[in-house]
């Protein structure tokens, strides 16, 4: 049986489970890692989710040698996960654009995604989290629309991901719009 899809309530853990993880993925790379940032849905104070906590670290070119220092601490590297989902009618982005490492690791349920610096997929999930940081409605609907997938396809991942990914995509306009209006992304950068 394959990944069981269950959203369950904001755990106050989450941003302390990110920080553990951060300090020991910073102390593995040292300054390969640009930036280690807690994305996805566990960012978002408040806001229901899948118990993983998503990172991303930035480095400045896909080709440095991260896999060793993260297999070393318990990250292993899913190969065949090469890139992001591509937003429908985005034709102005390359294979490069949407480039990505992605690794599990062993001790918990997390996605660690290793994108390059300046990448359109390594800024779409800071803005992502962002957005609904800063936007509460959008959040909730977001969180509904996560609940009833859930709801309806517990065991089929394929669909959750086939509907959630291209919804999201319609609530990145907005996040499209008020990144022009004022938005300054935040980093964490040490």
């Amino acid at each position: 049986m394959g990944e069981r899809i269950e959203i369950v309530p904001y755990r106050n853990t989450w941003p302390e489970e990110y920080t553990a993880l951060e300090q020991e993925i910073r102390a593995a790379l040292g300054p390969l890692a640009l930036s280690v940032d807690h994305i996805g849905s566990t960012s978002v104070p408040g806001l229901s989710a899948k118990d993983v906590i998503d990172l991303q670290v930035t480095v400045a070119d896909l080709q440095l040698p991260v896999e060793e220092a993260l297999a070393a601490i318990g990250y292993r590297r899913l190969p065949h996960i090469t890139q992001d989902h591509q937003p429908p009618g985005r034709t102005d982005l390359t294979t490069a654009d949407l480039a990505k490492q992605f690794y599990k690791y062993s001790k918990r349920n997390v996605n660690l995604h290793v994108r390059q610096h300046g990448n359109f997929n390594q800024h779409y999930p800071l803005l992502c989290r962002d957005y609904l940081r800063s936007h509460p409605f959008a959040a909730r609907a977001y969180e509904e629309i996560k609940q009833q997938l859930a709801k309806y396809f517990p065991d089929n991942v394929d669909a959750y991901y086939d509907i959630k990914d291209p919804v999201f995509d319609i609530i990145m306009e907005g996040a499209y719009e008020w990144q022009k209006n004022q938005h300054t992304p935040e980093i964490s950068r040490k």
